[in-house]
């Protein structure tokens, strides 16, 4: 008999903002996730969004490889300043056999409108690991519509490295922007950097950070996500080592690291590493109890500077019996020296995963070259000298119907 049990993510109420009951058993996980508008202020500065669930991030959806997902997306938009529509992409899952569940408005759907919903039903098959959610419909996932999507995997071989993996352990850094995806500047730019949904911007009020929670002597999964729409950002805990266990979905040799770059898109799950460093190396004894600096430092030039002047681009790594308080290192007076980025040819696959074609530029079967460029003249990008124009009918619609050109 299938064992059945309910996970309220925010609340059960019927026409509630948030995210409805979860039913999650071995074969289904079934989601109602209502897209709404709400005022909020994370870093400070109040301004109307689109949210999941009413929360930004939005709810993290979690499942168990091999499972089947149901996600009723209801949009219940009703902010005119911004786009009232919507589409969610889940991205990361490949989507075998249910490319119509993809979610990219006027190429496998037509946008969902005030009012109506859509029902995501999709497979992830033998998909484990980390990834996120987020609108694709216009600019619209800049106004806030994303949040993590996590597929547990019951033999996961990397499940002796940790003791702990659990929503807490989800780290998510976002760009955060003070006018509407709608109306943007001329010059695009994001004004604050939020990690898990807290920050602060140059001159704004110094409203709580994010502080993620530990106990010494446990070893924590964290799956850091770039749920940004733009920059990238580097990533790193004063005073700690990471091992990186797996990268978007592929799990891969244990690589010890002290920093990392992580791109828009990208997902890192790293187990964070308590032992002392001195002079780049372990020491055998663990860090002390207390409160360190979790940094994500942009490196987008038209944003505000990244010198962590007023507590921006920071959240808190609190140990149980530390005080209730920022760190007490100035953070940018004491920027840690990270000896170990990341480099990613140093990340290999678990386990043999061979590709057809030679590993070589070219060495595919069949080369289709890509010239990506943007025009600035018609504020576009272009592919292969060809702009993107919504059809009106979706790509996939008119392929099923039998058109031999979209």
């Amino acid at each position: 008999m299938l064992r059945l049990r309910y996970l309220i993510l925010l609340a059960a109420v019927t026409g509630s903002n948030a995210a409805a009951i979860v039913r999650d058993t071995a074969d289904v996980t079934s989601i109602t996730l209502p897209i709404v508008n709400e005022n909020i202020a994370p870093d400070g500065y109040p301004r109307s969004t689109v949210l999941a669930g009413g929360t930004f991030p939005g709810p993290i959806i979690r499942g168990t490889k091999g499972a089947e997902f149901s996600i009723n997306v209801v949009d219940q938009l009703e902010d005119a300043s911004m786009d009232l529509g919507t589409s969610v992409h889940w991205h990361g899952i490949m989507q075998r056999h249910t490319n119509f569940a993809d979610g990219p408005a006027f190429v496998t759907q037509c946008p969902i409108v005030p009012n109506e919903s859509f029902v995501y039903k999709f497979n992830a098959f033998q998909q484990a690991g980390t990834f996120w959610y987020h609108s694709h419909f216009k600019n619209q996932y800049c106004d806030g519509l994303r949040g993590a999507f996590i597929i547990s995997d019951p033999d996961d071989p990397h499940r002796s490295l940790y003791d702990v993996d659990n929503d807490d352990t989800v780290i998510t850094l976002a760009d955060w922007y003070h006018y509407l995806s709608t109306d943007p500047p001329p010059i695009p730019a994001f004004n604050s950097t939020l990690i898990n949904g807290k920050g602060r911007y140059p001159g704004g009020p110094s409203v709580p950070l994010a502080v993620v929670n530990v106990e010494q002597g446990k070893r924590y999964r964290f799956r850091l996500l770039a749920i940004s729409c733009d920059p990238n950002f580097i990533f790193s805990i004063d005073g700690h080592q990471m091992t990186v266990i797996e990268v978007e979905g592929t799990n891969v040799q244990p690589l010890v690291i002290d920093s990392l770059q992580i791109f828009a898109g990208q997902r890192y799950s790293v187990v964070v590493r308590q032992f002392r460093i001195s002079l780049g190396m372990k020491v055998n004894a663990y860090q002390q109890i207390d409160n360190y600096w979790i940094r994500a430092a942009h490196t987008d030039a038209m944003a505000p500077a990244i010198n962590f002047t007023e507590f921006t681009n920071l959240a808190v790594l609190h140990y149980k019996g530390a005080n209730d308080s920022n760190p007490v290192v100035d953070p940018t007076v004491n920027i840690p020296n990270c000896t170990l980025p990341l480099v990613e040819t140093n990340l290999h696959p678990l386990q043999s995963s061979p590709v057809p074609g030679k590993p070589v530029p070219g060495g595919a079967d069949i080369n289709i070259n890509l010239d990506v460029k943007l025009n600035d003249a018609h504020n576009a990008f272009l592919v292969n000298n060809v702009p993107f124009e919504p059809p009106s009918v979706p790509v996939l619609l008119q392929i099923l119907s039998g058109a031999k050109k979209a």
